[in-house]
C-alpha cells in the first residue's frame, strides 16, 4: 500500500511538472494582451489538446489518457496557478463525461477519439436560461420529435465557449412539465453539432462580461437535430446531468485551489520585496497575518477537494463533499485574492501586475456553477437533513 501510495504521489508530481512545461510557455503577457482584447486563447488550447491533457478523462481505448478526476484537477489547478485561466476549455472535461457514461456505443465510437485529439471540440454545455436560471427542471427549451428530428425551440443563456466549440451538450424539455408526474422527468439531452446548426435555426449572441470567458447568449429557433443524437433515454437528462456535477464541482474547486496558490506567491513575493519605511512590508504583521490566514484556509480546502477526488473515482457517493469543496475552495481563493490585492495597495489594480486580472476572474466562483448560497442550502438538506428551503 505504501509503495503505491508513493507511487502515486511520483506520478501526480510529474503531472504537475508536464503541465507547468506547457503553461510556461503562455507567461503572463499572454494572458494579459488576451484579456484587452477579449480574445479566445486559441494556441493555448491547442497546446492543452495536444499534450494530452483535455483527453485525461477519455478511456484509452477512444485515445485518451484514462486518467479519474484527481488526475483532472490536478491539471485544471496547474493551468491556473501558472496565472491561466482554464475557464478557456475546462468544461471538455465534465461534460464529456456526460457522453462517456451515458451515450451509446456509436456515439462514443463516433465522437471521442475525435474529441481526444483535438479534431471536435466539445466545449459548450446548454443549460442555462434566462428565466429559469439554476431552477433547471423549469426550463423553456422545448424539443418535439417528429420523424428521425428533434425540433428545439427556446432560448440559453451565460454559455461558454460556444464560439470555439463543435459540439454542445444541450438539455431540453421533451416532455411539457405539466404532463410528468415529478419535475426532473421529461428532460432530455441533445448533442449539438455546432457547424451544423450556426445559421440553421441557431444564433450565437456574444455577451461581454467581467471577465474573459467568452460567455454567449443562444436563440434557438427551429432547430434540427436527429434522433441519433440524443444521448441516453429520453426523459432521463435531468438525472445525467446531475451525475455530471459532481464532476464539475471538483474541478472548479481545483481551478480555485490554483487561484489561490497564485494569489499567495504573488502576495508573498511583493511583500519581501516592496520596501516601506526602510524595511519590507512583508515584516509587518498587518500584511503577514491576512496571507498566512488565506493559505491555511486554501490547504483545508485542498484537502476536501482531494477527498471528493478520491470518492468520485472509486465511484462512491460524494455530493456532499463535491459541494463543500468547491464552497471551500471558492472562498479561500477569494479571501487570497484580497490578500493579494492589498498587499500590493494601489500596484493591485495596475493591469501589468496582473492581480487585478485574476481578482476579477476568481470571484465567479462564488457565483458560478453554483452560488455559495445554493451550497449551504445543500448541506443543510442533505446532510443536516434540515427543511428544503427553496
Amino acid at each position: 500500500m505504501t509503495q503505491l501510495l508513493e507511487e502515486k504521489n511520483t506520478f501526480h508530481q510529474e503531472l504537475r511538472q508536464s503541465v507547468r512545461s506547457v503553461c510556461q510557455k503562455f507567461p503572463d503577457a499572454y494572458w494579459r494582451e488576451l484579456d484587452a482584447n477579449n480574445a479566445y486563447p486559441e494556441e493555448f488550447v491547442h497546446a492543452l489538446t495536444k499534450a494530452g491533457f483535455l483527453a485525461a478523462l477519455i478511456p484509452e481505448e477512444y485515445g485518451g489518457s484514462g486518467l479519474g478526476i484527481t488526475e483532472a484537477s490536478i491539471i485544471l489547478e496547474e493551468v491556473n496557478r501558472s496565472g491561466g485561466n482554464a475557464g478557456a476549455c475546462h468544461a471538455q472535461m465534465y461534460t464529456m463525461g456526460t457522453l462517456l457514461r451515458h451515450g451509446s456505443k456509436v456515439q462514443k465510437e463516433k465522437y471521442l477519439p475525435k474529441i481526444a485529439d483535438g479534431t471536435l471540440r466539445l466545449q459548450a454545455f446548454g443549460v442555462t436560461e434566462p428565466n429559469t436560471g439554476t431552477d433547471t427542471t423549469k426550463l423553456k427549451t422545448v424539443a418535439v420529435k417528429k420523424g428521425d428530428k428533434y425540433i428545439v425551440n427556446g432560448q440559453k443563456v451565460f454559455i461558454s465557449r460556444t464560439e470555439y466549440s463543435d459540439l454542445m451538450i444541450l438539455l431540453v424539455r421533451t416532455t411539457p412539465l405539466e404532463q410528468v408526474e415529478k419535475k426532473t422527468k421529461g428532460i432530455s439531452v441533445l448533442l449539438v453539432d455546432l457547424n451544423e446548426a450556426v445559421g440553421n435555426g441557431l444564433t450565437i449572441k456574444p455577451i461581454k462580461t467581467m471577465m474573459n470567458h467568452a460567455t454567449t447568449e443562444l436563440f434557438i429557433e427551429n432547430l434540427e437535430v436527429p434522433v441519433e443524437n440524443l444521448i441516453g433515454e429520453e426523459g432521463k437528462g435531468f438525472s445525467y446531468i446531475l451525475d455530471g456535477m459532481n464532476a464539475e464541482r471538483i474541478l472548479i474547486a481545483a481551478e480555485c485551489i490554483g487561484d489561490g496558490r497564485w494569489f499567495i506567491e504573488r502576495a508573498a513575493n511583493y511583500a519581501k520585496e516592496r520596501i516601506v519605511f526602510n524595511r519590507p512590508i512583508g515584516q509587518n504583521q498587518g500584511i503577514q497575518f491576512p496571507i498566512a490566514r488565506a493559505h491555511i484556509n486554501l490547504e483545508a480546502a485542498d484537502l476536501m477537494r482531494f477527498q471528493a477526488a478520491a470518492l468520485f473515482d472509486s465511484g462512491k457517493s460524494c455530493g456532499a463533499e463535491a459541494n463543500m469543496s468547491k464552497l471551500l475552495a471558492a472562498d479561500a481563493s477569494w479571501e487570497a485574492a484580497n490578500a493579494a490585492l492589498q498587499t500590493h495597495g494601489g500596484f493591485g489594480f495596475a493591469e501589468e501586475y496582473d492581480v487585478e486580472r485574476k481578482f476579477r476572474e476568481t470571484r465567479l466562483y462564488q457565483v458560478a456553477p453554483i452560488s455559495t448560497n445554493l451550497i449551504l442550502s445543500y448541506v443543510a438538506e442533505h446532510v443536516l437533513k434540515l427543511p428544503r428551503s427553496y
